[in-house]
């Protein structure tokens, strides 16, 4: 990743147990009423991985995703981040403890521009109260400091340097999704979960981000879930790929043997026997 001002990179120069996400998902169910969004379904995630959950529509992908995060919460299972047990802990707290992600449906304040958008992601960082800021003492100039620091290197990564001023409702909907992903990154995520980041781009903006995500994860050992429905994207980034369908985990591997595996094939396709 870029340094700003030819620093180092903040990103980059983190400490190994600064970056650490080891996610552990046991037994997990999630029921609305009498349905099943996800039955007894198990995942871990590694530091340093690219993990992709796919499966048709309904499958329990952002059902999975909600869990993780706090919107949802299951009636069985367990949930650990880093050793610790999140299950039915709220989203903000997960945020603290370094889980960021973006949305299937973009959530950014259409009337703030960019930059704005992306400091209100740096509150989770801030450590002065009302007594401090009022009085602008040091420290808080130095964290002030930090705070732009990082927002300036995350705009310059994400190629945002001309619509930084711009109000969020303005851009085209490629580069709103780039400005969400540069929101999440804001919160210096050692997770950060992806809900179909691609949907409604164009193929030039797939690409931008592609690169975005490859460099975040070879670069910054940036540790990542993504949910999303390109497959061609799908299995030219991901390390690994695990599949639902019905809320049931019916596939996991690399992505070769995730192609080439029957019970994905039928999932998406129908029957292999009547193709």
């Amino acid at each position: 990743m870029k340094a700003f001002r030819g620093e180092p990179s903040i990103f980059a120069s983190a400490r190994p147990e600064e970056r650490r996400a080891e996610l552990e998902i046991k037994r997990l169910t999630l029921k609305f009423g009498g349905i099943t969004a996800l039955n007894n379904v198990e995942l871990s995630v590694r530091t340093g991985e690219l993990v992709a959950i796919i499966g048709p529509n309904g499958a329990g992908k952002t059902s999975l995703l909600n869990s993780i995060t706090g919107y949802y919460k299951p009636q069985e299972g367990q949930i650990f981040f880093n050793g610790q047990e999140i299950t039915r802990m709220p989203p903000h707290h997960l945020t603290h403890m370094g889980i960021g992600r973006t949305y299937q449906n973009i959530e950014l304040f259409p009337g703030m521009s960019v930059l704005a958008n992306m400091l209100l992601a740096r509150h989770v960082h801030s450590h002065y109260g009302l007594g401090k800021a009022a009085l602008f003492t040091k420290s808080v100039k130095d964290e002030e400091v930090r705070h732009r620091r990082i927002l300036e290197e995350l705009i310059d990564f994400l190629e945002m340097q001309s619509i930084r001023k711009k109000l969020v409702g303005s851009l085209p909907y490629g580069l709103r999704k780039r400005v969400e992903l540069g929101r999440a990154l804001a919160l210096e995520p050692k997770l950060l979960i992806l809900d179909e980041p691609f949907a409604g781009m164009t193929l030039e903006e797939k690409e931008d981000m592609v690169r975005f995500l490859l460099e975040l994860n070879e670069s910054w050992n940036q540790t990542m879930i993504l949910v999303e429905h390109d497959m061609s994207i799908v299995m030219s980034i991901s390390h690994r790929v695990v599949v639902l369908d019905f809320g049931v985990k019916i596939a996991e591997g690399d992505p070769e043997f995730v192609q080439n595996h029957p019970q994905v094939i039928k999932a998406y396709l129908g029957d292999t026997h009547q193709l």
